[in-house]
């Protein structure tokens, strides 16, 4: 096995996102004409799951999907972007989750999301799907499935030499018996917030963001913080530091996140120095911001330079 490729094993949403640009965000009560209308593949974990193949991944995607066009459309979109879809289940009662999002001149965006098949995806269809987690290299779960049914990863990734990466979006709080099974937690400044209470503004306050995630058991913790970089924080040294990320006019940050996570694992599984996976991932991130969509935005491996 001397040249087996490093599994990426992604576990989490698939959404059809639809997606209206408007001159700015509407107000409560608002209605902006104008606007226009463009329909995507989207959802937390399919993105990252593109994100990492385009980047020259071995990824495994494990979700679950309506058993409708949109369900058909994301699967033969994966298959196409070279990712294994044996593990994609199909929900005969639940529509595929779908994504209404606005985005404005500044790139920036607000997002509603009807989960539907996401809130499916259980913990007995993790076991069926056990095998693309127990031999993955990297396991990437995110918060838009069932809690119980990313404990069950966790509880997975853990019997096997898998390192388990957490994105804790959209962000609410978690279990305390989690955050020990975690290898790096990779929250943006509002998630770790959420998950610590410090507001993070700055190099100091996402050390102490950091120091409280660490203290819970997270062995590497990395906070987004968009045009400042990547702040990280290793947990064995207790040393922090910013990596900066490229500047770029932002056109549509939807995705922003997750192409960072696969980017990251990407550049982990190929086994890169920190600082140089997190450079990677914010390349990555960079050019996905400078165009539209979620998947659609993700850069190829050639693009980064």
């Amino acid at each position: 096995m001397a040249n087996r490729k490093p599994v990426i094993t992604v576990v989490g949403s698939s959404n059809t996102d639809m997606v209206v640009i408007t001159s700015a965000l509407p107000r409560p009560g608002e209605t902006l004409l104008g606007g226009r209308f463009l329909m995507s593949a989207g959802g937390k974990g399919a993105n990252q799951a593109v994100a990492a193949a385009r980047l020259g991944g071995n990824v495994w995607f494990i979700a679950k999907t309506g058993d409708d066009i949109f369900g058909s459309q994301a699967r033969e979109l994966f298959r196409q972007e070279g990712i294994h879809t044996e593990w994609i289940f199909t929900d005969t009662k639940n529509p595929s989750g779908v994504a209404i999002i606005n985005v404005d001149g500044n790139g920036e965006n607000c997002i509603a999301v009807a989960p539907g098949a996401n809130e499916n995806l259980m913990a007995e269809d993790i076991g069926r799907a056990g095998d693309a987690i127990l031999n993955a290299d990297l396991v990437l779960v995110q918060l838009e499935i069932p809690m119980e049914t990313i404990m069950k990863v966790a509880d997975l990734a853990g019997r096997s030499q898998g390192k388990l990466v957490l994105n804790p979006a959209p962000a609410h709080s978690l279990p305390e018996d989690l955050y020990r099974r975690i290898y790096a937690i990779t929250p943006n400044e509002t998630e770790a917030e959420k998950l610590t209470g410090v507001l993070v503004s700055d190099e100091a306050s996402a050390g102490k963001a950091a120091q409280y995630l660490v203290d819970r058991g997270v062995k590497l913790v990395i906070i987004t913080m968009g045009s400042k970089g990547a702040y990280i924080y290793e947990g064995e040294t207790g040393k922090g530091r910013i990596v900066p990320a490229p500047k770029v006019r932002a056109v549509d940050t939807t995705a922003a996140g997750d192409v960072f996570n696969g980017a990251l694992c990407v550049g982990l599984s190929e086994g890169m120095k920190l600082d140089d996976a997190v450079t990677f991932a914010n390349k990555a991130a960079a050019i996905s911001v400078t165009r539209l969509g979620a998947q659609a935005s993700a850069p190829w491996r050639k693009e980064i330079v």
